[in-house]
């Protein structure tokens, strides 16, 4: 059993593909593939800046840290999307934050926040924007051996926070708003 989610782009190959099957339509795929072996306590804290649908190897992250008890590490994740429509599994992430108050916090980013009569109904209270400089000073954890700072998203913010990985695919020069605050390549891992 998985879970398998989903958002359809009208342009997207596999998501427009994915989004027009029917129930009870079978599909072939393969995986997983283990791109971070990561083990119980291995960092004291963990930062995660996603983007959009890069939220998804985020939440399997954090979902693997909360699942055991005994890893003590602390969760920090940085969400940022356009719109408020956009936040993909906004419950189930503020589940896990209730629910693990000592151990996950999150930050939402939006490009646009609720206006108008909307702003009256729905007071935000995350970040407006892109993800800068001043969130991830106060959303993450601080540069550390003892730490690591997951990301993923978008080109364009992959090149803002940490630069993109390389053309082979491997994590590349570490660049962006992460090295300008001191992490090293071996503190920031690009998914």
């Amino acid at each position: 059993f998985m879970d398998l989610l989903v958002k359809v782009y009208p342009e997207g190959k596999m998501s427009k593909h994915f989004g027009d099957l029917k129930v009870g339509e079978e599909v072939q795929f393969k995986g997983p593939f283990l791109k971070f072996p990561y083990q119980a306590n291995q960092f004291k804290e963990i930062g995660c800046i996603a983007g959009g649908t890069g939220i998804t190897p985020m939440l399997q992250v954090i979902e693997e840290v909360l699942r055991n008890k005994d890893d003590k590490t602390k969760v920090k994740l940085v969400f940022a999307n356009v719109n408020p429509e956009d936040i993909l599994l906004k419950d189930e992430i503020d589940a896990l934050a209730s629910a693990n108050p000592d151990r996950f916090s999150v930050f939402y980013v939006l490009n646009n926040p609720p206006s108008g009569l909307m702003a009256m109904f729905n007071s935000w209270t995350g970040g407006v924007g892109y993800v800068n400089e001043a969130i991830c000073k106060e959303h993450l954890p601080a540069p550390s051996d003892d730490n690591k700072v997951f990301v993923c998203g978008p080109p364009p913010m992959m090149a803002a926070i940490s630069g993109d990985k390389a053309p082979d695919k491997s994590q590349g020069d570490l660049s962006g708003i992460l090295a300008g605050m001191g992490y090293t390549k071996g503190q920031v891992y690009k998914f």
